[in-house]
Formats: structure tokens, sequence, C-alpha cells
């Protein structure tokens, strides 16, 4: 029989490891999804649209407001994530403008 202090040590080593595993994918995305908002950026520059667009902006954090919903995620702490998220492109956006 399983000490139920060796159990409950295993299984939180094994999600301590897919916590690990989902951080990493985490990082990459949003390596990847800042690469194209960089490109996006420097077209915007070379065209002399302007760094931001509420149309999308306010689109895109309906779009991860539903997402949330259905992923059982809190739907404030997801669109708090996409705004930041945004802030940060509108900031790259701007120092390509310059």
């Amino acid at each position: 029989m399983t000490n139920p202090v060796d159990f409950a040590q295993e299984v939180l080593k094994e999600h301590r490891e897919s916590i690990d595993r989902l951080d990493a994918i985490l990082v990459y995305t949003l390596g990847e999804r800042f690469k194209h908002t960089q490109a996006v950026g420097k077209l915007k520059a070379t065209h002399d649209l302007p760094p931001s667009d509420p149309t999308r902006e306010g689109a895109q954090i309906a779009r991860l407001e539903d997402l949330a919903k259905r992923a059982d995620l809190d739907p404030e702490f997801a669109k708090a994530f996409l705004k930041f998220i945004i802030q940060e492109v509108i900031h790259h956006h701007e120092k390509h403008q310059e």
C-alpha cells in the first residue's frame, strides 16, 4: 500500500511537470505571436498606418472573452491579459513609427 504523502508528492510532481510544459508552450506561443505583430508594426509604419486599431482590438477582446468562457477561464482575467499584450504590441508599433 502506498503512503498517502508519497502518493500526494507523486501527483504534485506530475501536475508540476504539466505546468512546466504548459509554461513553455505559452512562452513559445507568445514569441511566435510577437514575431507576427512585429511584422504588422513594420508594415503599418511603411504604409503610414496608425499603430493601433481600436475596432480590431475591441473585436479581439470580445472574441477572447468568448474563448475564455468556453475554456472555463475567468473572462476578466483573459481580457486583462489580452489588453496587456495589445498595449505591448502598440508600444512596439509606435517604436516602428519613429
